[in-house]
């Protein structure tokens, strides 16, 4: 899925999901949530190993 297509899907912008690729943006619980809803992924496994 493109940066842009998840962005949209989560309510974020494109740039934001850059950023957070990159490690330049810290996410609160809900950004985490809404990418992981996005993924149709549960929260903890965008944090697993």
């Amino acid at each position: 899925m493109s940066q842009e297509r998840l962005g949209f899907k989560a309510g974020v912008s494109r740039n934001f999901i850059s950023m957070i690729e990159r490690g330049e943006r810290n996410l609160t619980i809900t950004k985490l949530h809404d990418i992981a809803k996005a993924l149709e992924l549960e929260a903890w496994e965008l944090l697993r190993n």
